[in-house]
């Protein structure tokens, strides 16, 4: 009995092996490639964090697809050189908290084995969990955090490819000039610095202020505030006594609407409020004030005005307004998000491996043409920091609840409006 059971066993394995009768062996699936996103996703930021994952998960979805687009990665049905292994990403929730980044950070590289990390928004979350990274040797890869401090940590597993907050601030400056100097407009004397006291405010701000004092301003104020306060009434009486003549400011969403209230409850109206991005960009901003929102300057590093010159961004933006339930535009933020994904797939592809440090050699050897992505910067190089090096910022101006390019004037849509009228005369 027991010879035959086996004669019986051995001759169904040679049956499954020749083919025979028995079932085909399918061959196996393509592998997944997993990397780990660490977002804000409920808090303060929540409204960012959530625009920030649809972003990526149209990215991956793209590159995982078969409908080609004029972007690189796109429609290649994965990752052609890992045998068109699938993107995942894993979404993990930093809670807009430094301390919480770090946690989830920690748990997407010993428990879920990503092999590579992106996010965070914030410049504080961000710090906190590339530290993390660091520590593990898992590559990161930062779309939008803007503070400068962080590329100059020393650290070889660190790549972000938006610019920081020292080139923005001099963008923000050689504007201020050109538009002075072009609608021939009495000249700026006297800055107030406002910014929220976490490491983006802080850094923006530092920036702002090295600028104005090698440029001669007369900063009257700087003033930190807390991130997502309940109420700014005392700021904003200080930023009126200081009597600026142009606000310099860096805010996340909440307090960014905040501010706008309050300015506007205490008739407060230098010549221009200009604005580091965060919060004054975020689709939300235009939405909740309506026309208090015009005038606002702020500094971008996207736009879809400038789509003639790439016919992907019109095509991308309709994806993503599908997908977003506001029917969202593409913004700087998620624009930026959107980029890093197909950044960090490049770099994996092209080190055909899914060792952590073959993926970072990978990165660092990055050289993307700018018509290459849907950003209208030169291309995506990292320096030795890991810094990209052909990045670029625009000056936006809301318009009749509209963001029009407004710098460098060789792209712009609309010239900008200079002074900002006050309330009463709007």
């Amino acid at each position: 009995m027991n010879r035959t059971l086996a004669v019986g066993a051995m001759l169904a394995i040679v049956l499954a092996l020749v083919g025979g009768s028995a079932a085909p062996i399918r061959g196996a699936e393509p592998a997944e490639i997993v990397v780990g996103s660490i977002l804000p996703l409920t808090g303060g930021l929540a409204t960012t964090g959530q625009g920030l994952k649809l972003a990526q998960e149209l990215a991956r979805d793209l590159i995982n697809g078969r409908q080609p687009y004029p972007l690189l990665m796109a429609g290649k049905d994965g990752l052609p050189n890992l045998g068109h292994a699938k993107l995942k990403i894993i979404f993990a929730d930093s809670q807009g908290s430094p301390d919480q980044a770090k946690t989830v950070a920690e748990q997407l590289i010993t428990q879920d084995h990503v092999v590579a990390l992106l996010g965070t928004y914030a410049s504080a979350t961000t710090a906190t969990a590339s530290q993390v990274a660091e520590r593990y040797g898992i590559p990161f890869v930062n779309p939008d955090s803007s503070s400068p401090t962080l590329h100059t940590r020393g650290f070889k597993t660190f790549f972000r490819t938006t610019p920081h907050d020292a080139t923005f601030s001099e963008n923000l400056f050689e504007f201020m000039s050109d538009v002075l100097k072009k609608q021939k407009k009495p000249p700026v004397h006297k800055l107030a610095i406002v910014y929220e006291n976490t490491l983006f405010g802080t850094g923006a701000a530092d920036a702002e202020e090295a600028i104005a004092k090698r440029d001669s301003y007369d900063v009257a104020l700087r003033l930190p505030y807390g991130a997502n306060s309940s109420e700014l009434q005392s700021e904003v009486q200080k930023i009126k006594a200081a009597g600026a003549d142009v606000i310099f400011q860096s805010s996340y969403l909440n307090d960014a609407l905040l501010f706008m209230k309050t300015y506007k409850q205490q008739s407060v109206s230098p010549q221009a409020i200009i604005a580091q991005d965060a919060g004054f960009i975020d689709p939300n901003f235009v939405k909740n004030l309506g026309k208090d929102a015009d005038y606002i300057f702020t500094r971008d590093v996207f736009s879809l005005n400038l789509k003639a010159k790439n016919k992907a961004v019109p095509a991308i933006n309709e994806l993503f307004k599908a997908r977003s339930p506001g029917g969202n535009n593409l913004d700087g933020n998620t624009a930026r998000d959107f980029t890093a994904v197909f950044v960090l797939a490049d770099a994996i592809d092209r080190a055909r491996s899914t060792k952590p440090e073959e993926i970072i050699k990978a990165l660092a050897a990055t050289n993307i043409k700018g018509s290459d992505t849907i950003m209208p910067w030169r291309g995506i190089k990292f320096d030795e920091h890991g810094q990209n090096t052909l990045g670029n910022g625009l000056v936006e101006q809301i318009q009749n609840g509209v963001y029009e390019t407004v710098w460098p004037f060789d792209v712009a849509t609309k010239a900008a409006i200079w002074p900002m009228p006050p309330w009463d005369k709007r």
